[in-house]
């Protein structure tokens, strides 16, 4: 199994939120570039980034620093946040973004997620699923639909989509541990590569999504409260044995 260390971007800054409300905005780090540095220093691979201006405006907002990080941080960098034409994932995959992610869109315009996976090919473009009690939600988690995730990750597969990000909102920056009733149902329902995101807090939760058979974990406010070591965290989701192991 992978671990995505993240980093999110408000107004330039790197932060951290409760649930996704953005009045919870709190900074947890002054320099973005140096802490993706720390992250690779401590056995990180990949980045899970996100541009929260862009996830709420649909445009990209943040873009330079989130080209920095893929050119120098030495980490592979998965970008979510605003991404919805083919136009802005072309941008940024030309720009040395190793995967990009299409929130939003797979609600409002699905056919474009899929033309994404047609001329990018399927490892460089995933989807995030974030939902409120199980009902995936839109606009930087503003709007909720009445759309359940396992049907929009059903369609998602059929469209070609290799990758699903699942982010279960009201643990989201809680260290309440994941939802892995809803993980393990989405891996029953579909053949994609899970990454599991939201609650996190230890190396408990590590194992367990281990052994439930997701592709990575993303892991947030728990590396930057001390509750989680990343180095110990990847040590954990490499272990023998491990499924999916990336």
């Amino acid at each position: 199994m992978l671990i995505f260390p993240a980093i999110d971007i408000k107004a330039g800054e790197c932060v951290r939120l409760r649930k996704g409300e953005f009045s919870t905005a709190e900074k947890v780090s002054a320099d973005p570039l140096e802490t993706a540095r720390a992250f690779r220093a401590a056995g990180a691979r990949w980045l899970h980034t996100v541009d929260l201006d862009a996830a709420v405006s649909g445009k990209p907002v943040n873009s330079a620093v989130f080209v920095t990080l893929a050119k120098e941080s030495g980490l592979q960098v998965q970008l979510g946040g605003g991404i919805r034409s083919l136009e802005d994932a072309r941008n940024y995959l030309s720009q040395g973004i190793a995967r990009v992610v299409f929130g939003s869109a797979a609600l409002s315009d699905p056919f474009t997620v899929a033309a994404a996976v047609h001329e990018f090919g399927h490892e460089r473009v995933a989807v995030g699923i974030d939902a409120k009690a199980g009902k995936a939600a839109s606009d930087g988690w503003t709007r909720v639909s009445a759309v359940d995730y396992i049907a929009l990750s059903r369609v998602m597969e059929k469209l070609g989509v290799r990758y699903i990000i699942f982010t279960d909102i009201d643990r989201d920056g809680m260290l309440s541990g994941p939802c892995l009733e809803r993980l393990k149902k989405l891996k029953k329902s579909v053949s994609c590569h899970i990454i599991a995101s939201g609650g996190v807090s230890s190396l408990g939760d590590i194992a367990a999504l281990r052994e439930a058979g997701m592709f990575g974990a993303i892991c947030g406010r728990s590396l930057y409260s001390g509750s989680l070591s990343l180095n110990d965290a990847v040590r954990a989701a490499e272990e023998p044995n491990a499924e999916n192991n990336g």
